[in-house]
């Protein structure tokens, strides 16, 4: 599937098309670890693409082969149909912000950010004028002269981002760039980072292994294992068609349950239900999510804890034979059902995915 981002109507006056970046049958190995296993990925010119995966599973790797700060040991890189694989990184023309800010602690807010242009010798009034166009776009205006101490750490992640579209680049890479801040920072910036993104229409990539992060930020999300992608789709693609069993348990909370195939659908809680996509041979398992599930008061099964989250209520329910199961509800719907209480749990009526037994 291929998504291109959206574009605001009030363009930043700088804003160009994106450019588009191809990865071909990147294989990248650290002695006996094979950190990218023949990756192959295509990212739209102006698209937010984010790589998500658990630690070790080469999005970090990927992002470092784009920037060209790690060579792959096979296979190409092509920034708008360009092969730079061995194009060093300070001549990629592309942008990058890490988890740590690496501000300099003796240079004003403003002269980080022009830092980039000082270095290709720019003119002052160059510089200055495009400090104070990147630090009214971030927001900090009106922090342009203090240093980076006396800044909290979610504004020098705003100084550091404001530094890396400085130099007008074709792509801009973010590593983990939110994970050092508090949980509402975090849901501040990654939204402003999106806004940002939107109005320059510049490519980027954005590596996390936070799944509300990618699916909030991006037009399409890769999920990585090992190395390779599991699945590259829309947030709600990914959401609600997972590709892979890995996917929908890594994406989102999913409940495994017991289950059995039966005349073409699947057996599960005591109800049928068609089954979603292929139907896999052998002994199967129901994957389905906490809000695909449907609880009502009296039945088999026992509320063992609530937990409250404000517009929804969390269920975790005990059922015979062992089964754990995890319902989410309206919070309105949901307050008589109380640790302890007496229900019965029934999957929605709609298709249900299906995998191998584990």
């Amino acid at each position: 599937m291929t998504a291109v981002s959206p574009r605001t109507a009030d363009a930043a006056p700088d804003a160009r098309p994106g450019v588009p970046i191809r990865l071909e049958g990147l294989t990248r190995r650290y002695g006996s670890v094979v950190a990218l296993d023949g990756l192959d990925l295509e990212i739209v010119g102006g698209e937010f693409l984010a790589l998500l995966g658990p630690s070790g599973c080469g999005k970090t790797t990927a992002l470092r082969a784009i920037a060209g700060f790690d060579r792959p040991d096979a296979g190409r890189v092509l920034l708008d149909g360009r092969d730079v694989t061995g194009t060093p990184a300070n001549k990629r023309d592309m942008g990058m912000v890490f988890q740590a800010y690496s501000l300099f602690p003796n240079l004003t807010v403003a002269e980080n950010v022009a830092f980039g242009l000082r270095v290709r010798r720019r003119s002052g009034a160059e510089q200055r004028s495009r400090a104070a166009e990147l630090l009214e776009l971030v927001g900090l205006a009106d922090r342009r002269d203090r240093y980076p101490h006396q800044l909290s750490g979610g504004q020098q992640q705003r100084v550091a981002l404001a530094r890396a579209l400085a130099v007008a680049p074709k792509v801009l890479l973010l590593d983990e760039p939110l994970s050092a801040l508090d949980a509402q920072v975090r849901v501040q910036l990654r939204e402003e980072i999106r806004r940002i993104q939107l109005e320059l229409g510049i490519t980027t990539v954005f590596v996390t292994h936070d799944q509300a992060e990618a699916l909030s930020v991006a037009d399409r999300v890769g999920v990585m294992r090992a190395g390779r992608l599991e699945q590259v789709a829309s947030p709600d693609e990914l959401y609600e068609r997972p590709a892979t069993a890995f996917v929908a348990e890594f994406v989102g909370t999913m409940n495994r349950l017991p289950a059995t195939l039966a005349d073409g659908a699947v057996e599960l809680l005591g109800v049928r239900r068609p089954v979603a996509g292929a139907t896999p041979a052998g002994p199967v398992e129901a994957l389905v999510r906490p809000e695909a599930l449907v609880v009502s008061a009296g039945g088999p099964g026992r509320v063992v804890t609530r937990t409250f989250s404000g517009a929804s209520t969390r269920l975790l329910v005990a059922l015979p034979g062992g089964v754990e199961v995890r319902a989410d509800l309206a919070s309105a719907d949901s307050q008589h059902l109380t640790p302890g209480a007496a229900v019965s749990v029934v999957p929605a009526e709609r298709p249900v995915l299906v995998v191998p037994q584990e």
